[in-house]
Order: structure tokens, then C-alpha cells, then sequence
């Protein structure tokens, strides 16, 4: 079977490239750096449910972006998170949190307003850091 990504993903996020395991993606939300790791596994909807391999590999792979981002973003907090309840493809958050954001301390899903949707520099800046950083 060929990996997609699911609708919602697809349409909330934009791709940044494909890593030995995961699809890295980053959530059009310019109020929070928040990337997502989607492990290229067709039916993948629990982590426990992959074979210790592969989820050695995911969580590799979760580890290499959280020092990137803890080494270019500085923030305060990382929120690692695993929820899939709307999405129910297996997915990892791995979110920037500042004690200044939106949302802070509560979850940024509690964050009141809508999404800010990234200018394509500041999108294409944070996407470069976070490469530059592996």
C-alpha cells in the first residue's frame, strides 16, 4: 500500500520532507511552532501497535526534532503528544511552547481564536532553521 497522509492533516499542514520513518510536517499556525512526525506506516493508528523496531525509529526520529527545535526555538516547554482522536493516523506532535503564546499554560488546543496562517517567509524561515539544526 502507498502512504497518505490523512484529509485533515493534509489540509491543516504543510510538508517538509520525508525522514527514514516519518512524514515532518508543520501546522499552518503561525501562533505556535508545531511540527508533526506521521510515521509512513499505512494503518497506523497506535504506536504500542508497531513492532519495537519501528517504534524505536519513530521515537529516533521525535528525539532529532525535539533538539532541533530546543536549539533554534529556545522554548520554555516542548509538548509531545500523541492524541488522534479526530485524526486517528498515527501521528506525534511536537509543539514550541513559550510562557508568552496564545495558549500558555493550558494546551494550544484551548488556545481562544482561530489559527493564524503563516506568511510564506516566516513559514520558509522556521522550516530552514529546524533543518539547518539537524
Amino acid at each position: 500500500m502507498i502512504f497518505s497522509l490523512h484529509p485533515q492533516l493534509e489540509k491543516d499542514c504543510f510538508f517538509i520532507e520525508d525522514w527514514p520513518i516519518c512524514r515532518l510536517i508543520l501546522m499552518d499556525d503561525s501562533r505556535f511552532p508545531w511540527f508533526i512526525l506521521v510515521p509512513r506506516i499505512m494503518g497506523a493508528r497506535e504506536l504500542v501497535d508497531l513492532p519495537e523496531a519501528e517504534q524505536m525509529r519513530v521515537l529516533n526520529e521525535i528525539n532529532w526534532l525535539s533538539k532541533a527545535m530546543q536549539k533554534t526555538l529556545k522554548p520554555y516547554k516542548l509538548n509531545i503528544a500523541a492524541l488522534g482522536n479526530m485524526v486517528p493516523q498515527l501521528h506525534i506532535h511536537v509543539i514550541a511552547r513559550f510562557e508568552e503564546d496564545d495558549a500558555w499554560p493550558k494546551p494550544v488546543w484551548s488556545a481562544e481564536g482561530k489559527a493564524i496562517p503563516y506568511q510564506k517567509e516566516k513559514k520558509a524561515e522556521l522550516i530552514q532553521q529546524i533543518k539547518q539544526a539537524f
